[in-house]
């Protein structure tokens, strides 16, 4: 065994052999550390032999072979600290060198201070203690930088212990598995490409740019129009990176790659049929760039005016998904780098295989999403009615980012006389089969609140039509109607957590409305309660994700919730919080863990109409009764000083009032109500909507509606429990 020289004479010609090798000249490069300044380079040691170039002599023992003479550079074809990669001081293998052994951590068993292999000598000396343990010394100080100039270096940088993609075939497989790793992490479009970029700039390339088509096919899709690649990202090593105030050049001085990345390349290219861009994607396996395909190919992809610069080894490699290519990958070289091999070819197959199956993953699952945000709104209302006497806002959450549909449900809608049936729901689960259940169910409570219903009738029919759609349809509702002449609010719940009630003067309490069993359940009664409404007052519905998760129960979260309620109103003093903030403050009680549900909130501020704005009367049905209603609206219109009305209320009442004379047995009622417009009700007991026609000149009636329909502002008639409501409404004049 030849003996490992521990003396600084002995070392000194094998760092300099190390240097000297016969195809050096070609592959070597300058040590980037070299270019530091001199007050970022390392201090230097007592008691430690360095070689001739700066470096620790612990670096010059892999320039040794077997029999203690220098490594030929010839076998190995660059020095030990070459062909670094940019920003880092760890030593990168050379692509396609099989004979360099796979890097390793410098903590690891069998390596030196560089982490490279040490002699056996070596280690006997440590474990005897002798001299050459004692002249190691301590260890360099760290650069200007604070930190060992091993470490010095950007992240992107290839260091220690990191898989490569050149080397041995063991290295370029775990190369490729980190790297297919890194780009299946993504789940949106962007992420995928730049975990492609990420995991091969700089370990296998220099540069990439990643070319999609536009737009991106869905599943079977089969575009009919040409295809068109627009760039969807570029990459490249950075020109310089700055460690902690220490500037480290990369290998100086490199050419430029802006002619071939994003402001040199084009953005979108259509491919021509026929042409050798399409001949090359249509062969799926990566080219070489200077391969006779890849010659006529990269023009037309990168632009007519732009070439690759000269020295600049590519690849050229199809990214194709399940069905059809979907896009290309441009991978560079630097000509400081050794060229790309067969066995890079192989690696570059992989990378877009991966990649594109990731492409057609995002995109499918950006069709998911979309479709599910879809059925989420159109089963959701767009916005809010406004009607007279009461103000609304609500907030929706879905659960997650990936469940974004849900069975909760809010809804608000008018009824006639100005009152307003406020509902929220919550079906089972938070799917697609969910929100289907809650859109039917929506409908189903929107149709049932069109006739009127009382609350408990509405929740009784919604309790037959689940189940109709199955047995295992469950669901919770709460159904409340406010009138906001009369003040009051009718409530009926179904399983549903408890509405809270603001009042004006900051008090919050739960209101005891009795719960009943859930909608689908069956044979169930419901009962309802009426319950005071004063103005000023907010009603809060919601469903059960706002209060209940995982750490609390409903209770306790009902709880809080009146607390939270009752210290936002102590905020605004005797004024009630405006809406929208209320709504935000209320979602601010959830906590990081309390996302278990979707959460549905519908707020409802109680401002009601005036008793001195509202007249109302009850007429029996006779012949008389036009020219009574005629003279009650007339005192009616003087009182508020709305006289430039008479004229046309007093024509319109009249014939509302006389159809209903014609048919009605019981007596007949008239309101107007005065708001931000005059709104005249006419009532009777006969259950048949009046409709619209075109009379005829010989037809002796028919023309009542007609003249309603030109003159008010808006009018209509709405079927109740106990007959039918027509009603119009006039502007009212500015001024008044």
């Amino acid at each position: 065994m030849t003996e490992h020289p521990t003396s600084h004479e002995a070392r000194q010609p094998a760092a300099s052999g190390a240097s000297a090798g016969p195809d050096d000249a070609h592959s070597a490069v300058p040590d980037p550390r070299a270019a530091l300044p001199p007050s970022a380079a390392p201090a230097p040691e007592t008691g430690r032999p360095r070689r001739a170039d700066g470096c620790p002599d612990g670096t010059a023992q892999a320039a040794h072979g077997a029999d203690g003479h220098a490594a030929s550079g010839a076998s190995r074809g660059a020095r030990p600290d070459e062909d670094q990669g940019p920003g880092t001081g760890a030593p990168v293998p050379v692509p396609g060198d099989r004979t360099s052994p796979p890097q390793r951590r410098p903590d690891e068993p069998g390596r030196g201070a560089a982490g490279h292999a040490e002699h056996p000598a070596g280690h006997e000396a440590a474990r005897s203690g002798g001299a050459h343990a004692d002249a190691a010394g301590p260890p360099p100080a760290p650069p200007a930088g604070g930190r060992p100039l091993a470490e010095v270096g950007g992240p992107r940088g290839p260091r220690e212990g990191r898989p490569t993609a050149s080397g041995t075939g063991g290295e370029r497989l775990r190369f490729v598995g980190a790297a297919t790793r890194r780009i299946a992490r993504g789940i949106d479009l962007d992420e995928i490409v730049l975990g492609l970029c990420r995991a091969t700039v700089p370990t296998f390339a220099d540069a990439i740019l990643v070319y999609l088509r536009d737009p991106l096919p869905v599943g079977d899709e089969r575009p009919v129009d040409p295809v068109v690649l627009r760039l969807r990202r570029t990459d490249r090593i950075p020109e310089e990176a700055d460690t902690d105030g220490v500037r480290l050049p990369l290998l100086p001085p490199q050419p430029d790659l802006s002619p071939v990345l994003a402001g040199g390349a084009t953005e979108r290219c259509e491919v021509v049929m026929g042409g050798p861009l399409a001949e090359v994607l249509r062969g799926v396996r990566p080219v070489f760039g200077d391969s006779t395909a890849a010659r006529a190919a990269l023009p037309e992809l990168l632009g007519d005016a732009r070439r690759v610069p000269d020295g600049h080894r590519t690849i050229l490699a199809p990214l194709r998904g399940r069905r059809r290519v979907i896009g290309a990958a441009v991978f560079v070289r630097r000509p400081e780098r050794p060229a790309f091999e067969s066995d890079d070819l192989l690696v570059a197959a992989q990378l877009a295989t991966h990649t594109a199956l990731g492409v057609d993953k995002a995109v499918l699952y950006g069709r998911e999403v979309y479709i599910a945000d879809e059925l989420q709104r159109t089963m959701l209302p767009d916005s809010l009615p406004q009607p007279t006497g009461v103000r609304l806002a609500s907030r929706y959450l879905p659960a997650a980012e990936t469940a974004r549909v849900g069975g909760d449900w809010y809804d608000a809608i008018p009824l006639p006389g100005n009152r307003v049936a406020l509902v929220v729901g919550d079906v089972m689960g938070h799917s697609m089969t969910s929100a289907a259940i809650m859109g039917q169910l929506r409908t189903t409570a929107q149709t049932l609140a069109g006739l009127d219903l009382p609350p408990q009738e509405v929740l009784h029919h919604l309790d037959e039509q689940a189940q109709r759609l199955g047995t295992d349809r469950m669901a919770t509702c709460l159904y409340a109607v406010y009138d906001p002449v009369a003040h009051r609010i009718v409530i009926a719940n179904a399983g549903h957590p408890p509405p809270l009630l603001l009042h004006r003067g900051g008090r919050a309490e739960v209101l005891r409305v009795p719960p009943g069993a859930p909608i689908g359940v069956g044979g169930v009664d419901f009962e309802a309660v009426e319950l005071d409404a004063p103005a000023g007052a907010t009603l809060l519905l919601y469903t059960d994700g706002l209060v209940e998760s995982r750490i609390r129960d409903v209770w306790t979260g009902i709880e809080q919730l009146r607390e939270r309620l009752t210290e936002t109103a102590r905020l605004t003093g005797p004024n009630p919080p405006p809406l929208e903030p209320l709504c935000d403050e209320v979602l601010g009680m959830l906590g990081p863990g309390d996302r278990d549900d979707d959460i549905a909130l519908l707020a409802a501020r109680f401002d009601g109409i005036a008793p001195s704005d509202v007249a109302y009367w009850f007429l029996d049905p006779r012949a008389q009764t036009a020219g009574q209603a005629r003279r009650l609206a007339r005192r009616a219109l003087a009182r508020w000083g709305l006289e430039e009305l008479t004229d046309s209320v007093e024509l319109l009442v009249s014939e509302v009032v006389t159809n209903a004379v014609r048919y009605a047995e019981r007596p007949i009622t008239l309101r107007l109500l005065r708001t931000d417009v005059l709104r005249c009700e006419v009532g009777d007991d006969v259950p048949q909507l009046p409709r619209l026609r075109q009379a005829r000149p010989s037809d002796e009636g028919g023309r009542g509606l007609y003249l309603v329909n030109r003159m008010a502002r808006r009018w209509g008639a709405t079927r109740l429990s106990a007959g039918k409501v027509v009603w119009f409404e006039l502007p009212i004049p500015a001024g008044v």
